[in-house]
């Protein structure tokens, strides 16, 4: 497959990435790679001098030991919340606008006064260095707010993903001893009040968490046991000396059975981690304005605020649908606040598609340097979508795909080299990857187990109380090797593809083919919206697959339109491959960051326990695919 983005010889120079480079000794991108993965002491001492952080007491070595538990930063004490806060007060930090059009801000210098104050109120309300605390509210200024003011304390935030119901969220608060709860009283979604405090109340009598502190926006009465937000006050402190492997943050991970597992994250791990990727990869620079779609309790919420606040950036923070009141919303958005970085996950962007290119060209997107896309592998016709309606042929879609225990990127793009669609130009500066086959040997050309070999600086400590499982999901596959259970292919350009989650793998009659792949080949034909591919159990094949596929409006299931659709996935990737089964049904079950769960999918059709389901915004989904198969 040929490149589709080229960079400027020009543009490239004035990359953060190049100036780097540069003021290292490199001009060529291959050297300072290998120079990033062969001698990572010196690239992430240099990297993080050239940021300026403020250590409270500097480091001895940038890494200690090797997999599963190394050490980093060892005898340095950093807290995040100060790092994050170092920049000139006048500049603007956190830009916030509601879904019903209210737009906030705060500065450097506003955003630390606010976050001391915080920081003192919940001192006040007897948090400790030590204590968890749970977060549970959309992306907003109180949002970050909160996750720096816990940092300050010392104490451990818990982000919880808004759209949860009680139970989900009294299961993590359970899991983590949660000292107090912060939520929201509710928020606005497509013009419905959500009315979170009634849920929070249910979650913290079920987990037994001691305080609850309301932060009011839609002006609910609070009982007079909870705390008002808006009235915390306290002695203010400076913030906490807090060593470099200290906790600041659990993310918990929905399993697909058992509870969820809680990723630890420490002050010089996952906001360090995220810097060095938004710097490197996106050239986010501290005049630009970042905008990712997300929510606080998924991991590019934290991600995007603690990473563009390290590097003096614009986080701008919206906590609405993506299409409300109108199809245009977030094209609105960025020409409004004069976004300079967007980043939608690719299920969204094929959820805009149908409403046509009109909506974008409503308005002035001429702001926008950079698109950027996580948490799923890509289709090719959603992909040139974006990159020519949205991207206008000339914007750079930085592919980016790690995970919550990564604290973000494995594999993404650099601007100093070309971009195939769908694809990843290089592994992140700093992470020593291969592609793996079966008997754990590096392998080119072929599809394997996408693998870190190396530690990094921003990798989880474990599982939160659950060592042995942390062991099982990441160091069983390969000793000594970190196997992230993707399944990937590195061509011969030195592209890395995403083909899907290594468990999702299609095994038919021998041969291994990603989900990714017979998906892509099969929302080629125009009837379709979006697909999920799994495989079943066949009696001479191993497996046999099944498409799942929603239709574009307009459009109507048959057999007729079934059979196009496998005769498309057996045209492109040959007739072993082509769908026993093409079902068509309303939606596929996704999580509220758009990711399709095709383990779900599997799950439902065959009868089997789903697991954690807590994460679905539409279960409604799973309901029609179980219903699919009992009617055979």
């Amino acid at each position: 497959m040929e490149p589709v983005w080229y960079p400027d010889p020009l543009e490239a120079q004035a990359t953060r990435l190049f100036r780097f480079m540069e003021a290292l000794g490199f001009a060529d991108y291959g050297a300072f790679y290998r120079y990033s993965v062969e001698e990572p002491e010196d690239f992430y001492r240099q990297f993080f001098a050239h940021l300026g952080l403020p250590w409270q007491r500097p480091y001895a070595r940038v890494m200690e030991g090797g997999f599963p538990f190394p050490r980093f930063f060892v005898g340095g004490e950093l807290n995040l919340a100060e790092a994050a806060l170092r920049h000139e007060p006048s500049r603007l930090a956190l830009l916030h606008e509601t879904e019903e059009e209210a737009v906030r801000s705060l500065t450097y210098g506003e955003l630390r006064a606010e976050v001391a104050r915080v920081a003192a109120g919940l001192k006040a309300l007897g948090v400790e260095r030590g204590d968890r605390v749970g977060l549970w509210m959309p992306m907003g200024l109180e949002a970050a707010t909160l996750l720096l003011a816990t940092a300050w304390i010392g104490a451990i935030a818990i982000p919880i993903f808004s759209g949860y119901a009680a139970e989900a969220a009294s299961v993590r608060l359970k899991d983590a001893k949660a000292k107090l709860l912060v939520a929201q009283d509710g928020f606005l979604r497509r013009g419905r009040r959500v009315e979170l405090l009634l849920e929070a109340r249910k979650a913290q009598a079920l987990a037994e968490t001691p305080k609850l502190l309301v932060v009011r926006r839609l002006g609910l009465p609070l009982l007079p046991e909870e705390a008002d937000y808006g009235a915390l006050s306290g002695e203010a402190f400076p913030p906490e000396a807090m060593g470099s492997m200290d906790p600041f943050m659990l993310i918990y991970t929905s399993g697909t059975t058992g509870r969820p597992k809680g990723t630890v994250h420490y002050h010089a791990g996952f906001p360090l981690k995220a810097a060095l990727d938004l710097a490197l990869l996106f050239d986010l620079r501290e005049e630009d304005r970042l905008f990712w779609f997300t929510d606080l309790g998924w991991m590019m919420g934290p991600w995007a605020i603690l990473g563009g606040l390290l590097l003096g950036a614009t986080v701008f923070l919206y906590d609405g649908a993506p299409d409300h009141p109108g199809p245009d919303r977030l094209w609105r958005l960025v020409a409004a606040h004069r976004i300079t970085h967007l980043g939608l996950s690719p299920t969204l962007v094929r959820a805009l598609i149908p409403f046509g290119e009109e909506p974008v060209q409503r308005h002035d997107l001429s702001s926008l340097r950079v698109l950027g896309s996580t948490g799923e592998p890509w289709n090719l016709e959603p992909y040139l979508w974006f990159f020519r309606v949205v991207g206008e042929e000339r914007r750079p879609i930085v592919n980016y795909s790690g995970g919550t225990e990564v604290s973000g990127g494995i594999l993404g793009n650099v601007l100093l080299r070309p971009i195939k669609p769908m694809g990843f130009n290089t592994a992140v500066p700093g992470m020593r990857v291969a592609v793996l086959d079966e008997g754990g040997h590096p392998v080119v050309g072929k599809v394997g187990e996408l693998a870190v070999l190396a530690p990094w600086p921003g990798m989880t400590k474990g599982f939160w109380q659950d060592e042995a499982r942390y062991l099982e999901a990441y160091f069983a596959k390969v000793p000594g090797v970190w196997v992230h259970g993707d399944l990937a292919l590195l061509d011969e350009e030195g592209h890395f593809f995403i083909l899907g989650r290594s468990d999702d793998t299609l095994k038919v009659a021998g041969k291994r083919v990603g989900p990714a792949e017979v998906e892509t080949a099969a929302i080629a034909h125009p009837a379709l919206k979006e697909c999920a591919a799994i495989g079943i159990p066949h009696p001479v094949k191993g497996e046999a697959i099944v498409l799942f596929a929603a239709l574009k409006p307009g459009h109507t299931p048959s057999p007729e339109l079934a059979e196009e659709v496998a005769e498309r996935v057996a045209e492109a990737l040959g007739k072993p491959l082509k769908p026993e089964r093409v079902l068509f049904v309303p939606d596929l079950p996704k999580t509220r960051n758009a990711k399709v769960m095709r383990r779900v999918v599997r799950a439902a059709f065959l009868g089997q326990d789903p697991g954690d389901l807590s994460a679905l915004e539409n279960p409604e989904a799973v309901e029609a695919i179980r219903r699919l198969a009992q009617e055979g």
